[in-house]
């Protein structure tokens, strides 16, 4: 569930740092043993979520940094961390545990199939009370999979509607709209103006589950319904589209949403050819990079008034047993939660911390506080649910067209797909 989409490596970079002492190699399996009481080597696989602001490689950088620092104060404790790309990670991480050559430490955006499949430490395993008892605890709770968390909540985003003020008082439009109508009568008066994307509508296959979502959830929908049973196709998301598709065939959007990417229109929303558009705290640095400052943030319009909630996305950190080293993989995650690591790839990225305490920390960032507020009472796909590993693609690839053709039909044919046995 990639939350950054950005310039990502081509290939799989290997980060190794080194400690006092040597490890036993591994024999079959990807396993090194501590031998004698000695050094311990530690085996990570972490998402790329690329270049940061003037940060090129910040990837590679930042877990350098994380690591350096760890083992300055764990000389016997050496990590060995592999940055790979978001398109590559998961095909790559199948293969290793295909191989049985299985890493210590996984980050990435699901843990539910390797937690199946049970290849996970439980996380009061690898995770001191202290820290697990930190964790936003709605967050958290989805880490759990029949009762027993295995995922720990790595990063976090929500999402709201920015504006551009310039745009809005050059076409006469007072405040951000509130519900669909407004949104519809702000973006016939952005296009009266001259706007050619009054509302940046990404539905490309980048994350068209998260702008149909926000949708969604505008008219009481979502994906699944309140007793838990798929609901792609329920008479709110029907009559959804259906309203999207006129804002569509109204020239109110983004020309062909469905063949759009959501980094393509918040490039387009920071060069000032989008009116209104949903995004997150990572839409920021695009925005900036563009030099777009005058800009609001405002909570996502529904179709009688304003979300009271939000599409809140995480990515996972795990954590595997076969190596038996729960011990270490402990003391290197406390590291991580409880030293600056956490607060910097949230500051590096724009992304939201997971814990209290991060929360806390970034509150005065008031580009960011929009989102903080809203994480608490979040919404989140129902990742959760085996099936949702072959929804979210079908939904990426096909739920485009529902703003083109019968979004009916289209609905109709991702509900077979959630419900196929």
């Amino acid at each position: 569930m990639k939350l950054v989409g950005g310039a990502a490596l081509g290939l799989a970079t290997m980060l190794v740092l080194s400690s006092c002492g040597s490890s036993t190699p591994s024999t079959g399996g990807g396993e090194t043993k501590a031998s004698g009481g000695g050094p311990v080597t530690l085996k990570m696989v972490a998402a790329d979520y690329g270049d940061g602001p003037g940060a090129p490689n910040a990837g590679e950088a930042f877990w350098k940094e994380v690591v350096d620092g760890f083992q300055a104060a764990n000389p016997n404790i050496k990590v060995e961390v592999q940055v790979i790309n978001w398109n590559d990670i998961d095909k790559q991480v199948a293969t290793m545990v295909q191989n049985g050559q299985v890493p210590d430490i996984l980050q990435t955006g699901d843990y539910s199939g390797f937690a199946k499949d049970g290849l996970l430490h439980k996380v009061d395993e690898v995770l001191s009370p202290n820290v697990s008892g930190d964790m936003l605890q709605k967050f958290a709770e989805f880490g759990k999979v029949d009762g027993n968390a295995f995922g720990i909540p790595f990063v976090s985003s929500a999402r709201a509607l920015f504006y551009n003020k310039d745009l809005f008082t050059k076409a006469g439009i007072a405040e951000p709209p509130k519900t669909w109508d407004e949104l519809k009568a702000a973006a016939e008066k952005l296009k009266k103006a001259g706007v050619t994307q009054p509302f940046g509508m990404p539905l490309g296959q980048e994350e068209a589950q998260a702008e149909s979502f926000l949708w969604m959830l505008g008219n009481g929908g979502g994906y699944k319904d309140a007793s838990g049973k798929w609901a792609i196709n329920s008479p709110q998301n029907v009559e959804t589209f259906t309203y999207m598709k006129g804002l569509v065939e109204a020239g109110l959007t983004t020309p062909n949403p469905g063949t759009k990417d959501r980094k393509t229109v918040w490039e387009d929303f920071g060069a000032g050819k989008v009116g209104m558009v949903n995004g997150g705290p990572m839409s920021i640095p695009i925005f900036d990079k563009a030099g777009l400052k005058n800009y609001g943030v405002a909570p996502i319009p529904g179709k009688a008034g304003p979300l009271d909630t939000t599409l809140g996305v995480m990515d996972w950190i795990m954590a595997f047993n076969k190596n038996g080293h729960a011990e270490e993989i402990k003391k290197f995650m406390d590291y991580f939660y409880t030293g600056p690591a956490a607060e910097k790839i949230s500051e590096l990225y724009k992304l939201l911390p997971v814990t209290n305490g991060g929360i806390q920390k970034l509150s005065g960032d008031e580009k960011l506080k929009p989102f903080l507020d809203a994480l608490p009472n979040a919404s989140f796909y129902p990742f959760q649910d085996p099936k949702w590993a072959d929804v979210n693609p079908a939904i990426k690839q096909t739920i485009g067209g529902a703003v083109k053709d019968d979004p009916a039909t289209v609905l109709g044919e991702l509900q077979k797909t959630a419900e196929a046995s």
